[in-house]
């Protein structure tokens, strides 16, 4: 069964019968009186790429290092292809981690540096030359094998850095916001790098970042933290589409709420600062109780002109604010209770085209099916 929103055909997830890979189940990790992670349970399958996507403090790497080995779970286990690893050391775990600091050994090679685990476990020295042949060919840098790590680019160092921790084959690599240091058009280009050589290794994955475009981009599924909890896991698009909070709807990617009663026949929410507003499906709540519908920026249309008559979900607004990014631009508008909405219009007209200005009224509108209703 393939879940909507997916980028490939790939949701293990989806199948009952299927056995995790990685299955954390009800781990807590106290410092002192502040739980870093909190009765957390997941499962990670075979060739998954998850991301584990949350605000600095939240416990992302806290579990990282649980995984690793680094860190020992106060209450809990942590099981590995059916195997508890409780009392497992770290160099002993089918895991490998990548640190956001990369952590390469500045005084050896870029060889040296891919090379040292393999030494570690005294494997053959031809057998170690061929896989970190291999291995730098693979990360493209079969050139760079000589080089110091400050003789690299930031880019480069993370590769190295990739290969390194590839190199012993581990059943699941754990990665740090391993992003972090790159430049913005460097990190755009690295995701698709990272995305393309987990399936062309077929292992799985698990990475670290605070950053919902990198999460969005690169996961299978993500699960977002809060507090040590997690509080929602999904496909990217079930995340960004149908939040299940208006923390997460908040957290990942804008959105405008609009609060007020849900209507008596579930089908609309009264009372809004932008008045009765539609919905395309029945709500699964009391009628009556205190709701929020969610719009994201992208979803609302701006017009000179007032909708036809009879469309539900339109109000007269002014704009406020407008921010130009290129192929976007972003609108700050005033409604009429005083409150602003959020609109993001993609910028596919003609260079003479008159657009929309500062302090203009304007009319905003969304189709029903545009909004989810959240109950919490």
């Amino acid at each position: 069964m393939k879940i909507a929103g997916s980028k490939r055909d790939f949701a293990p997830w989806t199948d009952p019968n299927l056995r995790p890979l990685l299955r954390i189940e009800a781990v807590t990790k106290r410092f002192g009186s502040v739980a870093a992670v909190d009765h957390l349970s997941l499962d990670v399958y075979e060739s998954e790429f998850f991301a584990l996507l949350g605000p600095s403090g939240c416990g992302k790497t806290t579990l990282l290092r649980l995984i690793a080995g680094f860190e020992r779970p106060g209450a809990g286990r942590i099981l590995l292809d059916g195997i508890d690893l409780a009392g497992v050391p770290p160099h002993r775990r089918p895991v490998n981690m990548m640190f956001q600091s990369y952590a390469l050994f500045p005084h050896l090679t870029v060889e040296a540096n891919v090379a040292f685990g393999l030494k570690q476990e005294g494997l053959a020295r031809l057998e170690i030359a061929r896989r970190v042949g291999d291995m730098l060919a693979l990360v493209k840098l079969e050139t760079f094998g000589a080089r110091k790590p400050r003789e690299l680019s930031g880019g480069q160092r993370q590769r190295v850095a990739l290969a390194r921790s590839l190199i012993k084959r581990p059943r699941v690599l754990l990665l740090d916001e391993p992003m972090a240091a790159l430049d913005k058009k460097l990190r755009g280009e690295t995701r698709f790098e990272l995305m393309e050589l987990q399936r062309q290794l077929g292992l799985t994955f698990v990475i670290v970042t605070h950053d919902q475009s990198e999460a969005m981009m690169v996961a299978d599924r993500i699960g977002v933290m809060d507090r040590g909890r997690l509080v929602q896991t999904g496909p990217p698009a079930e995340i960004y589409e149908q939040p299940n909070s208006r923390w997460v709807a908040d957290f990942v990617g804008d959105i405008n709420l609009f609060e007020g009663r849900l209507s008596d026949d579930c089908l609309s929410v009264d009372g809004t600062a932008a008045g009765n507003l539609r919905v395309a499906r029945a709500v699964d709540a009391e009628p009556g109780r205190i709701v929020w519908m969610a719009v994201r920026p992208e979803k609302i249309r701006i017009a000179r002109e007032p909708p036809l008559p009879g469309l539900d979900n339109r109000i007269a607004g002014t704009v406020v604010e407008i921010g130009y990014l290129g192929d976007l631009s972003s609108y700050k508008l005033r409604i009429r209770d005083g409150s602003q909405v959020r609109a993001v219009i993609a910028n596919s007209g003609g260079f003479g085209e008159r657009a929309i200005a500062p302090d203009e009224q304007v009319w905003l509108s969304w189709p029903p099916e545009a909004a989810t209703v959240l109950t919490r």
